[in-house]
């Protein structure tokens, strides 16, 4: 929701990276920000009313980003997109860091707008992001940003390495990097810093970005 420069960067990164994509503006000349070729679904309309978004495909939606010019619109639209039609990847720009941060604290990713925005919504509504942060000469070896499930929320970190396949290299929580340390367990907010081999990034984005085994099933 919104074609402005972030979410024109934001849809034309995801549609580059193989994935279907909507993009959602009350403006129809905002859509000349997107790329030549690009062969998204074009929306206009209110990023926050239900109709237009069943028209933009959200029932089948992986990922929402609100990054409209408006703060309340924003949030108004995640919290519909992820309360009414169950989408758990959602992230909302705000402009206000007040806001932002007590919204941050209920569960509510928010990006702040600085140059690296559109990295930072593609890391929200992607548990890998758009690519790794760090990759070692041989190419074995990939630093990847991961957002959990819900579900995850105080588990062990290291439940999450064994279930991803790799090591936890560090956490940022409340926007500052922690080392993790003995028993340190996954809270509602923290982004998770693994290193895995690259051959098996994307199976560990898809084993986080689910709810983790049960204690029997595993």
């Amino acid at each position: 929701m919104g074609c402005g420069r972030v979410g024109a960067a934001a849809a034309a990164t995801l549609e580059a990276h193989g994935h279907s994509v909507a993009v959602i503006d009350q403006d129809p000349a905002a859509f000349r920000r997107l790329p030549p070729g690009f062969q998204g679904q074009r929306v206009t309309g209110l990023g926050f009313d239900r109709e237009t978004l069943r028209q933009a495909g959200i029932a089948d939606a992986y990922g929402f980003a609100a990054v409209s010019s408006g703060d309340n619109s924003n949030v108004l639209a995640a919290r519909v997109v992820r309360e009414t039609f169950g989408v758990d990847n959602v992230v909302a720009r705000i402009y206000d860091p007040d806001r932002a941060e007590v919204y941050q604290r209920l569960g509510l990713a928010t990006v702040a707008t600085v140059p690296w925005a559109a990295d930072q919504v593609l890391r929200a509504i992607l548990p890998a992001g758009a690519a790794g942060e760090y990759q070692d000469a041989s190419g074995k070896l990939t630093l990847v940003s991961f957002d959990l499930h819900p579900d995850w929320v105080g588990q062990d970190l290291t439940r999450i390495e064994q279930a991803a396949g790799g090591r936890v290299a560090f956490v940022t929580r409340f926007g500052e990097a922690v080392l993790p340390g003995p028993q340190m367990v996954y809270q509602m907010g923290d982004l998770v810093h693994l290193m895995v081999p690259t051959d098996a990034m994307f199976t560990a984005e898809r084993t986080l970005s689910r709810p983790p085994e049960s204690e029997d099933e595993s």
